[in-house]
């Protein structure tokens, strides 16, 4: 029986890349940088580079933030350089901060205890919840920077887990991507559920519960729940 909501956060809750993306295009004018698809793209490359070892453990959360500057403009920046260059994206980027817009309505409509899991560090989650004013909702706040691991590692989430004081098998995880995510989820005794926002053609992982909004969440959940007639 589902006791519990785990919450990944970026672009889950909180609409990462749409506010990464307007942040972006006025900081590359700002910068004198060229926009366009081609430098967004670069963009992500370097981030995903740079999350994987991330994820990895072979980088603190400082680092990747650094190795993500780094990565992008090709230069070997000082770690202050890099974090200049990336102060000034920064201030443009908490700025275009947004919440879906359904996450608010789904978190107040949920009668579960809630928590975040995050592979980021607690001081910026903390910060992103509170300026989206949803920080209320959730018991525990974790990320990866204090737990000493990130997901895909089954430790994380049962770190988690054990913080709500819950059995894994009593706690949901919901998360945008399917593998990082929800079959990460599956993996370490939780309920995976993959939010595909963009409806995507992917098949979705054994043992895995795709939505396509949050507002469907409080329905699928109520699928899990025994039967009370039996």
């Amino acid at each position: 029986m589902i006791e519990a909501v785990l919450w990944d956060v970026d672009d889950t809750l909180f609409d990462y890349s749409g506010s990464d993306r307007l942040a972006l295009s006025r900081h590359f004018e700002a910068e004198g940088l060229p926009s366009g698809e081609a430098a967004f793209e670069r963009w992500r490359r370097a981030t995903s580079a740079a999350y994987g070892r991330l994820a990895l453990g072979e980088l603190t959360y400082e680092e990747y933030q650094r190795e993500r500057v780094r990565g992008f403009t090709g230069r070997a920046l000082s770690g202050p350089a890099a974090d200049a260059w990336l102060g000034r994206y920064t201030a443009l980027f908490e700025a275009a901060w947004t919440a879906f817009p359904d996450a608010a309505a789904t978190l107040a409509a949920l009668p579960f205890r809630q928590g975040i899991l995050s592979n980021s560090s607690t001081a910026h989650q903390e910060r992103r919840m509170a300026v989206l004013g949803l920080r209320h909702h959730f018991e525990v706040l974790l990320c990866s920077d204090t737990l000493g691991c990130a997901k895909p590692d089954p430790s994380a989430f049962r770190a988690a887990c054990a913080a709500l004081d819950l059995p894994p098998a009593a706690v949901a995880y919901v998360g945008d991507r399917p593998d990082l995510d929800a079959a990460a989820a599956r993996d370490a005794g939780l309920t995976g559920i993959w939010i595909d926002r963009a409806r995507t053609p992917s098949p979705v992982p054994h043992g895995v519960h795709r939505i396509t909004t949050l507002t469907g969440l409080p329905a699928l959940l109520a699928t899990l729940l025994p039967d009370e007639n039996g």
